[in-house]
């Protein structure tokens, strides 16, 4: 199957910070922290997919994201930690080429993604926990971050929107 098929066959949408998604599960539990600005479910979980001419855009978010991978090409996740040290993941099932079949985004960080090879796709999972809530989504500009972490202007610009 082809990316378009996966697509169509998990009845995916198209995220605002780039590639496709749908939400797989939905913890019935509830959970309150001071951290987020109302209550949330214990844990959420996506289907993502991301092509090789698309970008996963530079976002944050309020919890933690576990990415596990699922098939297709290896995805970089690219981050930006609370200091501005970069750092980037490759999901992937080539343990020897330093790929890993999990990576953890920290609550805070920055981060996007990319699919390196090309003409290919990759299909990962993504959980959040406390569970993703639009209200905790931030997407993030160039300007803001160049400001912030002129020292990353390379993947700055690679990752953010304008």
């Amino acid at each position: 199957m082809n990316a378009e098929d996966w697509i169509t066959h998990l009845d995916m949408a198209a995220h605002p910070e780039g590639g496709y998604f749908k939400q797989s599960f939905v913890s019935p539990e509830k959970i309150r922290l001071t951290t987020h600005p109302a209550e949330r479910n214990l844990y959420t979980s996506i289907y993502f997919l991301l092509r090789s001419q698309d970008i996963s855009h530079f976002h944050r978010l309020k919890s933690d994201e576990l990415w596990y991978f699922h098939m297709g090409s290896a995805v970089t996740v690219h981050i930006l930690d609370a200091e501005g040290n970069y750092r980037a993941e490759k999901l992937g099932l080539d343990l020897t080429a330093g790929e890993r079949p999990q990576v953890l985004v920290e609550k805070g960080s920055i981060f996007g993604s990319t699919v390196d090879a090309e003409d290919t796709f990759s299909l990962v999972g993504c959980m959040v926990s406390p569970g993703f809530d639009f209200a905790d989504f931030e997407l993030l500009r160039q300007a803001e971050l160049l400001l912030r972490y002129p020292e990353q202007e390379k993947i700055i610009k690679k990752l953010a929107y304008e």
